[in-house]
């Protein structure tokens, strides 16, 4: 199993710890304002339960990452079910919003997804809404053709239905 550490970060094996502040940030309506929906603390002990069977069983994945030692979110790559590629993602929990921790992590995944797993390209996207998100795959190097934009075929809301596609390729 892959552990990424940064200057000021930790990105880890999810532990059995990281479950309540993960449903805490997972039922906050602001961190999840771009999604259809919080989450229950069920379906959100169930995304930890296939991020830990994920990271076991091919040593990445959307990892659990800390911050002088506590939680604060994850950041990762997965992949997307509905479309071929490997994403990079993250959720952070409202307090470390704010202190460059999405960016720093994401950085070290990129170079762990491009240095360690060969990937010739690594792809995110999100709501068209969620300029904070896009704001930190511009700062990684992602770029964006709007022809790539689409309708995600999983989201009904309309609000949330269109995302915005970015890419980079290994330099």
């Amino acid at each position: 199993m892959s552990e990424l550490r940064t200057e000021r970060l930790v990105l880890r094996q999810w532990r059995e710890e990281d479950r309540a502040p993960f449903a805490a940030l997972n039922a906050d309506p602001i961190v999840m304002e771009h999604f259809p929906s919080t989450m229950t603390r069920e379906a959100s002990d169930a995304f930890v339960d296939f991020n830990i069977a994920a990271i076991a069983d091919r040593g990445w994945g959307l990892w659990a990452v800390e911050a002088d030692g506590e939680f604060i979110g994850f950041v990762g790559l997965n992949e997307p079910r509905f479309r071929p590629g490997v994403e990079i993602g993250w959720r952070l929990a409202r307090e470390a919003w704010g202190h460059g921790y999405a960016t720093e992590a994401a950085r070290a995944v990129l170079a762990f997804a491009f240095d360690e797993l060969g990937l010739a390209e690594v792809i995110s996207f999100t709501s068209t809404t969620n300029v904070r998100s896009q704001r930190v795959m511009e700062r990684i190097g992602m770029t964006r053709d709007p022809a790539d934009d689409f309708d995600h075929p999983n989201v009904t809301d309309e609000r949330l239905r269109r995302h915005v596609l970015y890419r980079v390729a290994r330099g």
